[in-house]
């Protein structure tokens, strides 16, 4: 499927424009923010095949899609222009859900930046340390200009950002933001001299402004509500000149007298908090902060954090925190290839490869939305192992010295740059190893595939027989095509392959009518006809997809003989398709037969046929 097709589908299934107030992206998450979550169809997004998880927290709508979110969301922008004057009518919810959406919107944006920057100056520190550069040769003045420059001027980014976010003018949110950081200002507080505004003192810290978060954030917040009353009261005819002209004069005064101390006082008072908690037991911190911090991701709750890591940086030139963070993302790379070492499906096996080997970059979700999550066991495996690894590194008081995405290539920004600050790198190294080995043993002591080819064979013999052991419930679904019966490891696309829709078998169709499998209603029916969503009278959530990127024909082949909402029996026709005509543009008509709410139930077995012929038992669903 195009991405752009995706896209529109996402967009659309969340309410469209009428909807959706902003959009922001991540590694792997488009987020939304939506006037009412209840408008989105949650069930049509889960059924996507292109959709991996839909998450619903901290104010945000996130629908997980992989790495080539990036081109997913541009898509949506582009194709939809979502407006940035549009009013937040959104609900508000309760103040950590609110704030948690205000962090991640303004950070989100530029994190590849960061991350990059942070990387490449952990690298040069890795390079001055071991000698193999010269700290004033010119090539590491030239590299260490681009990997300090964003930190050093962080407040013009966060005010380009939190005045998108606030909805005030960003440019002369910028404008503030180069005042704080103007290299007199900074000077004059490295050398401890006081200012003062009209005999108004302003409260310089030793390093000025350069690098710090909070009083930038306090200063565009206010400039957001000052804004609106000085275009009321500046005629139209002269807001060209004085309106920015009136929002300098009051607020860059304000920032330094008044907003920049009290954002230094706040930031002091949560760097605090934290460190005083940390301090009180090191080994503790680690081990929470490692053992939750999927589950902080997973919920959006991980933003929280990243103020109180600045903070640190900021204020003591070093973080503990982030650090923490390590052992928990490897674990779950480690439970991820150890379920690809156990399963025997080919394409669980691949996936959990690929993605255990991309959490060494900092990037877990296709490992933990794709393998450990949907099958708990190497999840909890995960979660354990990096609350130990953790727990060595806060015992170890691992500090890292530049912000950026938490991963493998972040170890060298443990190094130190001033000799009197001790950070035990070979400690996180340590650490890191023994969560991700601990997170591969423990998955494969914990974890084993349900079903072997001995017990499928048993189950498929009992039901066959009828059996009449009331404790187990089955529900037998009819085969809603005729056809060659393929495993489902072996349609290649590999969110359908690796299990991540959930279980189910596949059909080569010989005969172009898709059926309805069971008695139900129509949950998703796509106008060109390629994909079917139902549910049975019984719960079960059924996804069939007609062919592989055949969304591509814009129904050319199809007809769609029902609508969403519609009542169905079993073997009503839901969909026509020409199969010749379909093949014949080049398209596998490979159809996967999907229970997206597999984790609902026991298991989902199929009957080891090679060929079937529509309405002939098919899937079992164990309750």
């Amino acid at each position: 499927m195009s991405k752009n097709s995706v896209g529109q589908r996402v967009f659309e299934a969340v309410g469209g424009k009428d909807n959706v107030i902003s959009l922001t992206h991540c590694a792997t998450r488009l987020r939304f923010k939506l006037k009412d979550e209840g408008k989105a169809d949650t069930q049509a997004l889960k059924a996507d095949p292109e959709v991996v998880q839909v998450v619903q927290s901290g104010g945000q709508y996130q629908v997980v899609i992989g790495s080539h979110v990036a081109d997913v969301y541009q898509e949506i922008m582009e194709n939809n222009a979502l407006g940035e004057s549009k009013e937040d009518s959104a609900p508000k919810g309760n103040v950590l859900s609110v704030l948690i959406d205000i962090v991640s919107s303004i950070f989100t944006p530029f994190l590849g930046a960061m991350a990059a920057a942070g990387v490449l100056k952990g690298f040069l520190a890795l390079a001055t340390t071991l000698h193999w550069m010269d700290a004033t040769s010119g090539t590491y003045q030239i590299l260490y200009a681009g990997a300090d420059g964003l930190f050093t001027f962080l407040p013009v980014m966060l005010a380009y950002t939190a005045a998108k976010k606030f909805k005030a003018n960003e440019y002369l949110a910028a404008t503030i933001a180069f005042a704080l950081v103007y290299p007199n200002i900074t000077s004059l507080a490295s050398a401890g001299k006081g200012l003062d505004f009209l005999g108004i003192p302003a409260v310089l810290s030793p390093s000025g402004y350069t690098s710090s978060v909070l009083p930038i954030l306090l200063a565009v917040f206010v400039q957001s509500k000052i804004e609106p009353i000085i275009k009321k009261v500046v005629p139209k005819s002269l807001h060209t000149i004085f309106y920015p002209l009136i929002v300098l004069l009051v607020m860059v005064p304000l920032t330094f007298v008044a907003l920049g101390p009290v954002g230094t006082i706040i930031g002091n008072t949560l760097g605090g908090v934290y460190n005083s908690i940390y301090n009180l037991s090191p080994l503790v911190a680690g081990a929470v902060m490692g053992g939750l911090w999927q589950v902080f991701v997973m919920f959006g709750m991980h933003w929280g954090f990243v103020p109180i890591m600045m903070l640190n940086l900021s204020n003591l030139g070093f973080d503990t925190m982030a650090p923490m963070l390590l052992p928990a993302i490897v674990a779950q790379g480690g439970a991820a290839l150890a379920v690809a070492v156990r399963t025997k499906d080919i394409k669980m096996r691949s996936l959990g490869i690929s993605s255990g080997l991309t959490t060494f970059f900092g990037i877990t979700e296709p490992a933990v939305y794709g393998v450990t999550l949907p099958l708990k066991k190497p999840f909890i495996a995960a979660c354990i192992s990096g609350a130990v690894g953790g727990a060595i590194i806060g015992w170890a008081k691992v500090k890292v010295f530049a912000f950026g995405l938490t991963s493998v290539l972040s170890i060298p920004t443990f190094i130190s740059p001033n000799p009197e600050i001790e950070s035990n790198v070979m400690m996180a190294v340590i650490a890191t190893i023994v969560s991700f080995v601990l997170g591969f043993i423990l998955t494969l002591v914990l974890y084993k595939e349900k079903q072997t080819a001995e017990t499928i064979e048993k189950t498929t013999t009992d039901f066959k027989a009828q059996t009449t052991d009331t404790q187990v419930q089955r529900v037998v679904l009819k085969s809603p095509l005729t056809g060659e019966v393929v495993a489902l490891s072996e349609v290649p696309d590999p969110v359908f392959a690796s299990g991540a829709m959930g279980k189910g078998i596949a059909i080569q169709p010989t005969k172009g009518e898709l059926l309805a499998p069971a008695d139900g209603v129509i949950m998703t029916a796509f106008p060109t006809g390629h994909a079917i969503g139902m549910k049975t009278n019984d719960g079960v959530e059924i996804l069939m997809h007609i062919g592989m990127d055949t969304v591509e024909l814009n129904g050319d082949g199809f007809t769609l003989k029902v609508k969403e909402g519609q009542q169905v029996k079993q073997g009503d026709l839901l969909v026509q398709f020409d199969v010749e005509h379909v093949s014949n543009k080049g398209y596998n008509l490979i159809t996967p037969i999907i229970v997206t709410n597999t984790n609902d139930y026991a298991d989902i077995l199929d009957l080891n046929q090679v060929e079937v012929l529509a309405s002939e038992d098919f899937l079992v669903v164990i309750k």
